[in-house]
């Protein structure tokens, strides 16, 4: 079989000894009706981001092949894949959309059918909280998603399910109206920066477990939604869901908002977040509980902000900044352990939630690389991680995934130093390398991920993330969309796909090197894929 961008300069792409399909895959613009405009047998047509696109097309040829019996132990039609890890791709964020339907049904399953194809493991399924719980408190609507897990299932692939307890500005998902009401009256449930500015895409870490929710604590909301989501899937735990991560802050990450007011272009290093009244109290408890009551009126008053470099205010400066003091240590040691703490309450939840089930849990972290060439580390400071020259901020990270059992998600596996802005004084490279190393001490199984998919030698960076002794778990390509279909990034990523999965055929399978004789089939209409016979 043959994989070809129809209408592209790329030509074939990716062949092997399989059947016939023909797709077409065009995704719809945010302000463009999503109805299908094409409903042709195997053809999905939405309208897309590019004109080239919309003549663009997936072709799936057979080539009958003659082939000569081989000596075989045990031939494996699983694919092998490079260092034993699993490729995952990561469906679009918005697959199931806001009225409990999947978006774009049939060219999802035609993507679907695509990577199953290509030799993917499986896929990422986001899951919202502020989809399936949306109207109240304990009224949970799961079916969009296991009509997905469904589709998932049929054929044959994989499903890491990603549980979202935070929204989304692009595209927009909210968090449930029940708990945007409550905010309205209680703006403090949600992180506040300096100047006052709250940031409402997820909860505070210090509402954790304070009973603002109807009656009840985050903590045991959560819970509950982790219950009802094993309750109605359990069909599939251990089978087809193989993997769980459940959120742990802002875009799912083990962080701080700490930029979510910085502009797109910037390399400041961000802004604290302890200025909500909870966070707050929580600081004064511990300020006298050290003996240093004045250390807890407020979080530090000679940092930076967002967009400011570390050289622009005291707290951050390389030599003689307040980072260096005993205040500064005190402040620091704080901020990060409560971040610490709050992803322990909720790994710890997700781990005896799903302790009877064969799935694994993860959790992912940020990748903080802007300014660590420095000795302050000031971008992964104001994220939460204690970072510095003279201390390692994520041994106590990764203790703590390993306490519970759990798996790491590590993005920026496709980020290089080379193609990082001098300016930045960043190092991506360097900081994979030591979250690693602690990770291997502690012994936690790492996963990657890419942060984006246009990053410049993308693919190269993380083939050598790879290599040697850089084992991981599994891989999760972010994510299908119409870009990821287009003739500019699917080749490429075919490729990268062939490069990590070296399928072993059965015998019969295999082609003689010179003789390919080439036929159109005949397919029924119906969504199986036949062999033609050599």
């Amino acid at each position: 079989m043959e994989v070809s961008v129809i209408g592209s300069s790329q030509g074939q792409i990716w062949r092997t000894g399989l059947g016939y399909r023909d797709f077409r895959f065009c995704f719809a613009k945010k302000d463009e009706s999503s109805s299908i405009l094409s409903r042709k047998t195997n053809r999905v047509c939405f309208m897309g981001q590019s004109t080239r696109w919309k003549n663009s097309r997936l072709r799936f040829a057979v080539k009958s092949r003659k082939a000569e019996p081989v000596l075989a132990s045990k031939p494996s039609s699983r694919p092998k894949s490079l260092g034993g890890s699993r490729l995952f791709v990561g469906l679009p964020l918005d697959v199931v959309s806001d009225c409990n339907t999947i978006n774009h049904k049939r060219a999802i399953s035609a993507g679907l059918q695509a990577l199953k194809l290509l030799g993917v493991e499986g896929v990422e399924m986001p899951v919202w909280w502020g989809m399936v719980e949306k109207e109240a408190n304990g009224k949970y609507e799961w079916s969009a998603y296991l009509a997905l897990a469904e589709m998932v299932q049929k054929l044959g692939l994989k499903l890491r399910v990603s549980l979202c307890f935070h929204a989304s500005k692009q595209p927009k998902i909210s968090l449930p109206n029940w708990v945007i009401q409550i905010s309205e009256s209680q703006p403090d449930i949600f992180y506040t920066d300096r100047s006052g500015q709250h940031y409402q895409e997820c909860l505070s870490l210090a509402v954790d477990e304070l009973a603002i929710l109807n009656g009840k604590t985050p903590i045991q909301v959560y819970q509950e939604f982790c219950e009802s989501f094993k309750y109605t899937f359990s069909s599939f735990l251990g089978c087809t869901i193989t993997g769980i991560s459940m959120g742990l802050g802002p875009d799912g990450e083990l962080r701080y908002p700490s930029h979510h007011r910085a502009a797109k272009s910037s390399h400041g290093v961000g802004e604290f977040q302890c200025f909500d009244k909870n966070m707050l109290n929580l600081l004064k408890q511990h300020a006298e509980a050290t003996g240093n009551p004045l250390w807890g009126l407020g979080g530090p008053h000679d940092a930076a902000s967002y967009d400011q470099s570390p050289s622009s205010n005291n707290f951050f400066k390389d030599h003689g900044g307040s980072w260096e003091t005993p205040y500064g240590d005190f402040f620091l040691s704080w901020y990060s352990s409560q971040l610490i703490s709050h992803g322990n309450r909720l790994l710890s939840l997700a781990s005896s939630t799903f302790s009877d089930t064969a799935v694994s849990i993860y959790g992912k972290i940020l990748l903080m690389h802007s300014w660590n060439r420095t000795r302050s580390h000031p971008s992964e400071l104001t994220a939460g991680f204690y970072n510095t020259v003279n201390r390692d901020g994520y041994e106590a990270v990764a203790e703590m995934f390993s306490r519970n059992s759990c798996k790491m998600i590590l993005p920026g596996m496709d980020l290089s130093d080379e193609h990082q802005p001098l300016e930045s004084l960043s190092s991506p490279e360097s900081l994979i390398a030591q979250i690693r190393t602690a990770c291997r001490k502690h012994r936690v199984e790492v996963s990657g991920e890419n942060l984006d998919s246009r990053a410049p030698a993308g693919f190269e960076q993380i083939r050598k993330n790879f290599s040697g002794e850089n084992l991981m778990d599994s891989f999760t390509y972010q994510r299908m969309g119409a870009f990821f279909f287009s003739p500019e990034h699917f080749p490429s990523f075919t490729e990268f796909v062939r490069n990590l999965n070296q399928p072993e055929l059965h015998c019969d399978d295999l082609p003689q090197e010179e003789e390919v004789v080439s036929q159109t089939p005949n397919l029924s209409s119906d969504s199986n894929i036949h062999m033609q016979a050599a």
